[in-house]
Order: C-alpha cells, then structure tokens, then sequence
C-alpha cells in the first residue's frame, strides 16, 4: 500500500491574470471537482483581488492538507506592488517566476508531490530576463534535464497528444526536426505513459509532416529521411509504435482506440485536435522530469481577468492529473 501523498503546490501564475480566479474557483468547488489536497503558492493580494473566500495562510505544505477544508492554504510570494486584474507589469512578472520557482522547488524537495503552475505571460517574463521558451523548459532545466529528453504532453479524456517541435515558426518547422529529436520525443512519451499512467505497453502514433504523410516522397520526403527512421529506432528498442500516419485521419474516434499517444511534428497538429476536443479540459503535462508537472492548457486571459468569467475547469482537471500521476509514481517506486 502506497504512502499518502503530500499535497500539490499549485503557482497562481500571473497575478494580473485569472490564474487567481481559477484556483480559488477549484478550491470552492473542491468537492464537486473531486480535488485533493493542494497548497497555492503567490501573491495573497491577488486572490484577495478577485475572490472574498477564505485563506490559510501556511508556511510548510504539511500544514495545507489539515487547512485544506477551512481555507484555501497559501505559501505567501508578496509582489513588489499590488496588481489589477487585467494590468500585468514588471513586478508582477517578477512575483510569478518566484511562485514558479518555489512551486518547482517543494515538488523537488518531497515536500509536495507534484507541481501545477498557473498561466504566465512570457512576454513579460522576456521583459526581466527569462531566457526560456516557456515553463517546461525552465522547469526542465531546475530538474537538471536536458530540454530534449523532456515532452510537453496535451492531454484530454480521450487524446494525449505531443508535439516534436513547439514554439517555432511554422517556416522552420522541416529544418527543425531530425531523427533523433523525434526518438528522443517518442521515447519520453513512451516512457512517460509508463510512469504517469501505468500504462505497461503504451502504445504510440507517430504522424507524418505532409499532407497524405508525404504521399511515398512526392509531398515531401521528411517521412521516408527522417521520420521514418525514428520510429525504426523506436520499434528497434521493443517499443509499440506506427505511424507515419497522415494526420488527418489520426484522430477521430476509432483511430484514437488504436493509440496511447500521438506524437505530432509541430505544435498545432498536436493542439488543434487536442483543443477541438477537450478545450475546457486541457492539461500540459511534462513528461522526463524527476517530478510531477502539469498546466491547464490556456493562458493568462488578461482580457477577462476579475469579471468572474474565467472557467476553472482546466485547472481541476491539471491538479487531478497531478495527483493521479503522482499515485501512480509512488505506487510504482
């Protein structure tokens, strides 16, 4: 029998975004979401900003889980300033990269099982001197993992899918992949159904890059030169994976049974069906770390912070992966 896990640190995020909104939403709908127990690390101005509910102010994550059902438990990171919903600055970015980092911290520590961090604003990360195309990869790098033998998995009830390249112009997009990125990607995805789902023989679709998946080289030959000889590789080391298939046929419902994954070349053949399926419950899990992590899968939304329109269904569904991806580590060592 696995040993009770210790709560989840979840990041607000942006201060200025609905980041704050969300998780108080999911702790006041706790039970219905079906949440566990889990400690907020951010500005306590910026719940206080959009939200009038309780908070338990904590200092240790241990003392969340016996807090959890009076108040939402809180680990105070105290911007420079007070921010308005909808107005990011520069402090603002400073308090949620503390937040981040502390977050990533105590999941790395042991004093929480995992890490969910709320939406941030890169450009305004860009703006102090964050140097990293995203969290993934700065929580990769605080892990002491090479950015390339980490994936950033969508995942939704019926589809997770990961995309080789991400943050990339699309013009870029066939010079930026090579067999080994792709293998590296593939086996992360592979490993990571392994380790985050208990899946034993995980199951992987590889798609092709070009219309028909290049249509035997007369629509492209990154199939037959490059993408065909990663999955080779993959299928050489034991692993169940097919493909290249053409990725517009990859993912309606009876193709999808065939699969655990779907490895995609670029990032919207992996987010667009993801997205079309699962809007309101998407989850950005990263697979390779030594630790548990896991976003709702949409932004900041600065446009609707502090209206109380902002949906917390995305951030339920993160921390529950967190959680669940947890039970399944500890119960595997």
């Amino acid at each position: 029998m696995s040993p009770p896990l210790t709560p989840l640190a979840v990041s607000l995020g942006d201060p200025a975004g609905i980041g704050p909104e969300i998780v108080a939403k999911c702790w006041d709908a706790r039970r219905a979401l079906g949440l566990p127990a889990f400690v907020a690390v951010g500005d306590p101005r910026s719940l206080s900003a959009v939200w009038d509910g309780p908070l338990a102010m904590v200092t240790d994550p241990r003392e969340a889980e016996a807090a959890f059902e009076f108040g939402l438990p809180l680990i105070a990171v105290p911007a420079a300033g007070a921010d308005i919903p909808g107005v990011p600055t520069i402090n603002g970015a400073h308090c949620s990269l503390d937040s981040l980092e502390l977050a990533v911290g105590l999941a790395r520590s042991g004093s929480c099982s995992g890490v969910v961090t709320g939406p941030v604003a890169k450009h305004q990360l860009y703006a102090i001197g964050f140097s990293h195309p995203g969290q993934t990869e700065f929580v990769a790098e605080r892990c002491g993992v090479s950015p390339q033998n980490v994936a950033m998995m969508l995942a939704g009830p019926t589809l997770r899918a990961v995309p080789v390249t991400t943050h990339i112009p699309l013009t870029a997009v066939a010079a930026g992949l090579s067999a080994p990125l792709i293998e590296a990607r593939g086996r992360a995805t592979l490993r990571g159904l392994q380790r985050n789902f208990g899946i034993g023989e995980p199951r992987l679709a590889v798609a092709g890059l070009n219309p028909h998946a290049g249509e035997g080289g007369a629509l492209g030959r990154e199939e037959i030169e490059i993408i065909q000889p990663a999955i080779d590789a993959l299928r050489a080391e034991g692993w169940l994976v097919t493909g290249p298939h053409p990725a517009d046929t990859m993912f309606h419902t009876a193709a999808r049974a065939r699969y655990d994954a779907a490895l995609c070349m670029y990032h919207d053949q992996a987010l667009i069906p993801l997205k079309a399926l699962h809007f309101e419950e998407g989850v950005n899990l990263t697979l390779g770390l030594p630790i548990v992590r896991t976003a709702p899968d949409h932004g900041t939304a600065f446009d609707i912070a502090g209206e109380d329109r902002a949906d917390p269904r995305a951030m339920a569904a993160a921390i529950r992966m967190a959680a669940s991806s947890a039970r399944v580590r500890a119960a595997h060592g």
